[in-house]
């Protein structure tokens, strides 16, 4: 895009000082992300086009962003913290709205740029792992006691009985003439839909509770100080009511994978369990005291379930014709459900491991 629509799309924001420059940010899956240099010692700010496609609710999402903020912010500052540091800022428009939209019909939102600060593309020791749990478990319990509503911006997210909705869709319409050379990856899907189900059945149930949840918990999604320490979540775009264990099973997927997301040598692709217990540790020693028991019963199968489901979302994507996720090649989307599911395959080798692992951290943060 040019400097100067950016340019023109930063001056709609409430930025009481002079615009220097804007700039692409990072490479998102889904959002496109800008930085907004201010002239001296002024704060910087990020700028985002929101994807429409993606999130069709965008005024609701930022609400959900808005309520968000402004009670972890009311929590810090009773702690006596840095508002301005340890939860992100939303700038509104000109009109007051948290948004701002385009003659594209496109939707823009503006937060303060956090300086001095790291971002980690991935876990490389058990140590950051830790801290990652420990980030994401501050962030779910300064929201313990939130209790406004939350709008579903992206409908049924982690919901499988929805996922399957779409999945058996997609299988029908076969819109890029895919599935006939997918019978193995499609078989992967089907022997542990039962599974998977029971387990949702669960939180159907009112069994596993309904929380305020981050739903992308990958690495960079957390802020971390010069010293190494968690600042604070950012990328909150998919915040909504779904219940805590889906912020942990995300986490896992992405933490303690060996290889890459779309790793194309599959040998490289397992899941540490050395990482998976620095993790778990981290985020137990927030919210042990906090969960129910069910919660913790069922937290390391949680891990399967998001990995399982995003097996799905990639298969189901590559079936569709590469409609959601950005693609760098046309078998993109196949690579990562080839990878995504020998991680599942690991996990689920290591499974007694991984729940005598949770059982053993949760003792120790509840005889605390």
């Amino acid at each position: 895009m040019k400097t100067d629509k950016l340019l023109q799309i930063a001056s709609k924001f409430e930025i009481p000082d002079e615009i220097k420059s804007v700039g692409s940010l990072g490479e998102g899956f889904i959002n496109d992300t800008f930085i907004v240099r201010t002239v001296g010692d002024a704060p910087d700010y990020i700028l985002q086009r929101k994807n429409k496609s993606i999130f069709p609710d965008v005024p609701g999402m930022m609400e959900n962003i808005r309520k968000v903020t402004s009670h972890i912010r009311n929590r810090v500052r009773e702690a006596g913290g840095d508002e301005m540091r340890e939860v992100m800022t939303v700038v509104p428009a000109k009109d007051g709205k948290l948004y701002y939209e385009d003659e594209d019909g496109e939707f823009w939102a503006v937060t303060v740029f956090i300086p001095d600060t790291i971002a980690y593309d991935r876990a490389d020791s058990e140590e950051l792992a830790r801290k990652g749990g420990q980030g994401i478990g501050r962030f779910q319990e300064m929201l313990s006691d939130f209790n406004e509503p939350l709008a579903e911006t992206i409908k049924g997210f982690h919901n499988i009985r929805h996922r399957f909705s779409q999945w058996d869709e997609s299988l029908a319409r076969d819109a890029a003439g895919r599935k006939s050379s997918l019978a193995t990856e499609i078989g992967w899907i089907e022997s542990r839909r039962q599974k998977m189900l029971d387990f949702w059945k669960l939180v159907e149930d009112g069994v596993i509770p309904t929380r305020v949840t981050h739903n992308d918990t990958k690495i960079n999604n957390i802020l971390f100080d010069k010293n190494g320490e968690v600042l604070c979540a950012i990328d909150l775009d998919t915040v909504m009511a779904s219940p805590a264990l889906n912020d942990f099973g995300d986490a896992i997927r992405s933490y303690t994978n060996t290889g890459a997301e779309d790793d194309t040598d599959l040998g490289k692709v397992e899941m540490s369990l050395p990482m998976f217990e620095a993790y778990t540790d981290g985020y137990l020693s927030e919210r042990a005291k906090s969960l129910e028991e069910t919660e913790i019963e069922w937290l390391a199968f949680s891990a399967l379930y998001i990995t399982y489901e995003q097996v799905l979302r990639f298969l189901m994507d590559y079936i569709d014709g590469d409609k959601y996720y950005k693609i760098k090649n046309p078998e993109h989307n196949l690579q990562r459900t080839h990878a995504q599911y020998k991680l599942l395959c690991s996990m689920e080798s290591q499974y007694e491991k991984m729940q005598g692992a949770v059982k053993k951290l949760a003792e120790k943060y509840l005889e605390r």
